[in-house]
């Protein structure tokens, strides 16, 4: 019988994690069954305890339980206490682990796969979310001359700047107050492109020749990424090279072998475009 690992979100119909991770089961040989599991808001413990009880290994957690995930987890890695969430879950003996590996698929994407250095530039972060939260510190790592946290309600951009302060050049703006500022690199890391949003930006805070980076992922370009091609972007794109880098990472933990990620990627491309 293969191990079973699955993915647990709300909404989730729309995740490819059972795509990615069947692909890494067969080209690395390993015994996985991955499914997608539906979960509705207040009852996430219960579902992970109820697929640990059938002989679940482990699991992957989206938008809204990042944080819930977090507060399971018994044992947690250092990623995961930096950004105070996660999105990996797995067992050992009775207790529940967990990881989080959104910082690393981005930055693994940016750099690996786009060849983008985040050194010196200028970093806008939209969001102040579980996603957001996952990849403050990476993004730190890579030595931005600064990262601004923009965020819908203030108090939670506040408080997730004042959480990395002593990490990096990071500081926290109410998303209607942004200026019309430049920014090397904007990184969306909101909920918006799931329905069909755009954040609310002034113009010019791209700038031209600059990096825009959508975290969400679609078939076809997301309004984020059309709004980063209308800025004069030099690279405008989705986060389907972070999904499939990040989902990586947690295989690799799981099964303590690393797939190989290009063709996935491209297949994955392929399969949203068909």
């Amino acid at each position: 019988m293969p191990d079973r690992y699955a993915v647990m979100g709300h909404p989730i119909a729309h995740s490819k994690s059972p795509f990615i991770h069947r692909r890494f089961a067969a080209e690395t040989g390993e015994p996985v069954a991955y499914e997608a599991i539906h979960v509705e808001p207040g009852d996430f413990r219960t579902a992970v305890e109820r697929f640990r009880a059938a002989g679940g290994c482990g699991l992957n957690v989206t938008i809204p339980f990042k944080e819930e995930a977090y507060a399971l987890a018994g044992r947690r890695s250092e990623r995961a206490d930096r950004a105070g969430s996660v999105n990996t879950l797995w067992f050992e003996g009775t207790e529940v682990c967990g990881d989080n590996t959104d910082g690393f698929g981005l930055v693994r994407d940016l750099t690996r796969n786009l060849a983008i250095d985040i050194e010196a530039r200028s970093v806008l972060l939209l969001g102040a979310g579980g996603a957001a939260r996952g990849v403050v510190g990476p993004l730190l790592d890579g030595l931005p001359q600064r990262l601004v946290i923009a965020n819908r309600t203030m108090s939670r951009a506040v408080d997730l700047a004042r959480h990395f302060a002593n990490q990096g050049p990071v500081s926290a703006v109410a998303l209607g107050a942004l200026a019309a500022e430049p920014f090397d690199m904007v990184v969306n890391a909101t909920a918006a492109s799931l329905a069909g949003d755009l954040p609310p930006l002034p113009p010019g805070t791209l700038r031209t020749g600059g990096v825009a980076y959508d975290t969400a992922y679609a078939a076809q370009p997301t309004p984020f990424v059309r709004w980063g091609e209308a800025q004069g972007a030099a690279v405008a794109t989705d986060g389907l090279g972070m999904l499939v880098e990040q989902a990586a990472e947690a295989f690799r933990i799981w099964r303590r072998m690393e797939p190989r990620t290009r063709s996935v990627i491209d297949a994955l491309r392929a399969h949203l475009a068909s």
